[in-house]
């Protein structure tokens, strides 16, 4: 047999076959990146993304394998671990390279899950939420190797059926998948220290940024986050769809941020606790003048930070807020009416008879809005249904802004305009 047909696993053949086949298959990636995907048929852009799904998975193996036992390229570099020449080379950044060669020296020590990638049935992503689950049963001093083995049996399985979100949440309760009768009370008592870390770990701050922003910066359990995005995707989702109905754009970040300024405008005081006999409330100080006018300012609190005259009629139409309305003299002239706010009852009857927002060209549903006086409060408005109109909060915030003017339409609605 001539020497140019020998394997040579030193790489030192003149025809070297891995040399050869890398280069077939960069030829035949390069062939194919010069086709344009936009002609394919539908059924064969589904099965050229499963197929290199597959080929991903085994490109990575490949690379895993080589990772892992890159030893020498370390120590002929004078590195910690091959991630230096990486970072030389390959422009690869330190924590990533040795990110990269910590997961490869992982996956080499399980086989399944090794050869999971190399078939192409487990993705990297998934290989790493399999791993760090084996590694976690590795250091439970109750788990045996017996229990490695088959925890490691049962995930690479699940691997070829679930994302690896399902996975991660999975490899978190293998063992009890392994032998429930062992491991439901230690699992009960891991979730349980969980959840006390979580409560020790929780905090809240908030920073004013001085141009009528607020920064805040919270870590919470992660089943009151769940809880609270479950809250306000509820509340953001159905603005996102109505505003590209009619053609807008906003960014989901931001309808996020305006939902969860909704919970806080719309929380039910009344579930807040009592000092002294009353329920906790917000005052809103202003001169009388600047109440009746639509200029001017008010102040959150007797010394607070300044907000407009507007913003504060605003809050006033759907929030527990005392408006404390001074005098020329500061003197205290009122500290609001017992009836400013719509009743409950009286806020059904209102979306039984407008239905959505009664600003023109906006359908909000009525479960979006708000009830606002068209004469206002401060005005001596009543809080009847008559003197009332339910807006989005968008409109509601317009409708209070000196920037428009606003008519009532004869069909109810309420028509903006921008004044000159």
């Amino acid at each position: 047999m001539s020497v140019e047909h020998e394997i040579n696993h030193w790489g030192t053949n003149p025809v070297d076959p891995i040399d050869a086949e890398l280069a077939a298959l960069e030829s035949s990636l390069d062939n194919l990146l010069a086709r344009d995907p936009a002609y394919w048929r539908t059924s064969q852009k589904k099965d050229r993304l499963k197929r290199l799904e597959i080929i991903q998975a085994k490109q990575a193996a490949l690379k895993l394998r080589i990772l892992a036992t890159a030893g020498d390229i370390a120590e002929e570099t004078g590195a910690k671990d091959v991630s230096g020449w990486m970072l030389t080379e390959l422009r690869v950044d330190k924590k990533i390279g040795r990110a990269e060669v910590k997961f490869a020296a992982a996956v080499s020590r399980y086989e399944l899950v090794a050869a999971g990638i190399a078939e192409g049935v487990v993705s990297q992503d998934k290989a790493r939420v399999i791993t760090k689950a084996l590694e976690a049963v590795e250091a439970d001093p109750t788990a045996s190797r017996e229990d490695l083995a088959y925890a490691e049996k049962l995930l690479v399985d699940y691997a070829t059926r679930l994302t690896a979100d399902d996975l991660k949440n999975i490899g978190k309760r293998i063992l009890v998948e392994v032998d429930p009768e062992r491991f439901e009370a230690a699992e009960a008592k891991a979730l349980q220290r969980e959840e006390e870390q979580a409560l020790r770990r929780t905090f809240f701050t908030s920073r004013a940024n001085g141009d009528g922003t607020v920064d805040i910066h919270a870590r919470v359990s992660y089943a009151v986050g769940h809880r609270l995005r479950t809250i306000l995707d509820s509340l953001a989702q159905p603005r996102k769809l109505s505003a590209e109905d009619r053609g807008r754009k906003a960014p989901y970040d931001r309808l996020l941020g305006q939902a969860f300024a909704r919970v806080i405008e719309t929380y039910d005081v009344d579930q807040l606790p009592r000092h002294g006999g009353h329920a906790t409330t917000v005052f809103i100080t202003m001169d009388v003048e600047d109440l009746r006018n639509d200029l001017g300012t008010a102040a959150l609190g007797f010394d607070g930070e300044q907000i407009t005259a507007a913003e504060a009629r605003r809050m006033a139409c759907n929030a527990d807020l005392i408006p404390v309305v001074l005098g020329t003299d500061s003197e205290i002239l009122d500290f609001g009416r017992t009836t400013r706010l719509a009743h409950p009852v009286q806020h059904r009857a209102l979306r039984l008879r407008d239905k959505c927002c009664q600003a023109e060209d906006c359908d909000a549903p009525a479960a979006w809005t708000e009830a606002h006086h068209l004469r206002p409060w401060s005005q001596g408005g009543r809080t009847d249904l008559a003197n009332m109109v339910l807006l989005c909060p968008s409109d509601h915030r317009r409708i209070h802004d000196p920037n428009y003017d606003y008519e009532r339409l004869p069909d109810g609605r309420i028509r903006f305009t921008r004044r000159s």
